[in-house]
């Protein structure tokens, strides 16, 4: 039961005696559970019936009967933080893994673990929503859009910080899948470069060259001279963190072209960012129970915050 300050409990009994009421307890069955030893009711002088007091206890409460609401917190940091200070021996904290929309959710007034799993209210929560980066954002505005010559070279430019070099295994594996030849950062910037020099030029052929990549040939309006060529690779490597203050994740992208009327249109195509937003979301599951010493599990709670 509830514990009342001295000076509420006083006030309400005063109350019940000038009314001639009586206040008087009822015994709980020991068999239910979730229920105090004993309910204290009020007596009608009058007719005996017995009627409950908590509307006029509840008037008098001076702090609520429990801790209940959903904490929404904007880094991971202030979410083991937040877990770590109101967590009990019960909490629990669950994972949505969709890469669209995901979260995690501290649930600190959970289901007991011990005693058959007494049931609790599950009402009290703290909650991450994984808010992107503006980087991640970028790149998915991005993502699979057909940008002509000079909007693919000034996006380049502009987030060259986003550019990883591969690795030799890397290199080799995504070679091996793709038969692509990964770019380093610095060939991308050299590639947009050419583009924005060409970017008034009619393409007159794109040859698939042995190591994997593209030689693009740039004719000039109005001449007949061979103009520039540009060796483009089919894959380079990203290094960004997809969530705001996170750590960043390493996400191939394809590199594809299309001809259309003599000029290019790019499209940078991330690869799989599903699986690497979940394998990401997974590992700071991880992380936040490792920090709080709680169990945690992907999916959601059964009951309604």
């Amino acid at each position: 039961m509830d514990q009342l300050s001295e000076t509420a409990v006083k006030a309400i009994a005063d109350l019940a005696i000038q009314a001639d009421f009586g206040i008087d307890t009822i015994t709980t069955p020991t068999d239910v559970s979730g229920l105090p030893k004993e309910v204290p009711v009020l007596i009608d002088p009058k007719t005996g019936k017995a009627s409950s007091i908590k509307q006029l206890v509840d008037e008098w409460r001076l702090t609520p009967a429990r801790k209940s609401g959903t904490a929404k917190v904007l880094t991971l940091e202030s979410f083991t933080e937040l877990v770590d200070r109101h967590k009990t021996e019960h909490s629990v904290i669950f994972a949505d893994t969709d890469w669209t929309e995901p979260s995690l959710t501290a649930v600190i007034d959970y289901h007991a673990k011990v005693n058959g799993g007494l049931a609790d209210n599950g009402k009290h929560r703290i909650h991450y929503d994984f808010p992107l980066s503006d980087s991640w954002k970028a790149w998915i505005g991005i993502n699979s859009k057909a940008l002509d010559q000079t909007q693919f070279a000034e996006f380049i430019e502009d987030h060259i910080a986003d550019l990883a070099a591969p690795d030799e295994i890397e290199e080799e594996d995504w070679r091996h899948k793709f038969s692509f030849r990964v770019a380093h950062p610095n060939e991308l910037v050299t590639l947009s470069r050419g583009l924005q020099v060409a970017s008034e030029m009619k393409v007159k052929n794109v040859v698939s060259l042995q190591s994997g990549a593209a030689q693009i040939n740039f004719e000039e309006e109005h001449r007949d001279a061979n103009g520039n060529k540009l060796d483009v690779p089919g894959m380079f490597i990203l290094s960004v963190p997809p969530f705001f203050r996170g750590d960043p994740t390493r996400i191939p992208v394809r590199l594809r072209y299309r001809l259309s009327s003599g000029k290019l249109l790019w499209i940078c195509q991330l690869y799989r960012p599903d699986v690497h937003i979940t394998e990401q979301v997974v590992r700071d599951m991880e992380r936040a129970g490792a920090d709080t010493g709680l169990p945690y599990f992907q999916g959601a709670p059964e009951m309604i915050a």
